[in-house]
């Protein structure tokens, strides 16, 4: 089986000054994700493995460098999911996991839970030995100002279309097809920026932010989560893969759907079974990167809305 892995760092009006490192950002997840599929690792290792170094990247809105809520605090969601067996696993609104992909996998594996939220996945975190941080470890001086103008400016909604379009997040997510044809995916995010405290969004949710089945395809979002949770659109698109036997093809209509039914922002990364990567987006940029069996070397981009 052809191995494969795409990443993606965000779907969002992204500001020129940081275009450059968002690229380098993902390009840097997906040569991890690879470099654990070159070795004959499993799908979850790969991906586990690409989402942690852009956790790990402050110019993403996830782990360190997350968006601060109303209150000043970081609240972290991620998800993960095996193709294979179809198991689960998914955090929300922690505060003290540094890297809470690693979480996310750990409540699949160990627990017979598929979500936990809050203080009680951070008590799960140390009952299977995860080490919790400060939650000032995971601040940022960018965040921190920028909540600061926004604590000064004028009451907004945060859940507007204008809102969104102003200051999006940039979720991480990543897909991954190993050598015995298993599927993975896994996404983490720090939420919306100034987002009320508890708000969670798609990310961490099976079918809406992410999903994963060895028989029909895999595939993350990133974007209004909101929206995304209306359209279940993670389920949305590997269904479409099924339907229509290309990756490419069914990220693309599952967001003309997304965008059409209701005015949609956001965007999507896929694979097919068989290893095809997909990609679309309905907001101004998207930054992306992949490699599978054949390249030499891990594609990234910034893509622009045409």
């Amino acid at each position: 089986m052809p191995e494969a892995i795409i990443v993606h760092g965000g779907a969002w009006d992204i500001p020129a000054d940081l275009h450059a490192e968002h690229v380098a950002g993902c390009r840097a997840a997906a040569e991890a994700g690879w470099a654990v599929l070159s070795r004959r690792g499993s799908a979850l290792d790969a991906v586990e493995a690409a989402v942690r170094v852009m956790e790990e990247h402050p110019v993403f809105d996830a782990g360190f460098g997350s968006h601060l809520n109303r209150d000043a605090a970081v609240e972290l969601d991620a998800g993960m999911m095996d193709g294979r067996t179809l198991m689960a696993g998914a955090v929300a609104a922690v505060k003290r996991v540094r890297d809470p992909i690693s979480l996310a996998r750990r409540v699949l594996h160990d627990s017979e839970h598929v979500f936990l939220v809050g203080e009680g996945a951070e008590l799960f975190a140390q009952e299977v030995g995860m080490a919790l941080c400060d939650p000032a470890e995971l601040i940022v001086e960018r965040e921190r100002l920028a909540w600061e103008r926004r604590r000064a400016a004028a009451p907004a909604a945060a859940n507007s279309r204008a809102a969104f379009v102003a200051r999006s997040s940039d979720t991480v997510g990543a897909a991954a097809l190993d050598a015995d044809g298993n599927l993975a995916v896994g996404n983490s995010t720090g939420g919306t920026f100034f987002k009320h405290p508890g708000r969670v969004g798609d990310t961490p949710i099976i079918g809406c932010g992410l999903y994963a089945d060895n028989t029909l395809g895999a595939a993350a979002c990133t974007g209004w989560g909101e929206q995304i949770m209306k359209t279940v659109l993670a389920k949305t698109t590997v269904d479409q893969i099924a339907l229509l036997g290309n990756a490419a093809t069914a990220a693309n209509v599952a967001i003309a759907y997304f965008k059409l039914r209701i005015g949609g922002l956001g965007g999507i990364i896929c694979l097919s079974p068989e290893g095809q990567v997909g990609w679309a987006h309905s907001t101004p940029h998207m930054a992306y990167a992949y490699r599978t069996a054949g390249m030499d070397a891990v594609v990234a981009a910034l893509k622009s809305a045409a």
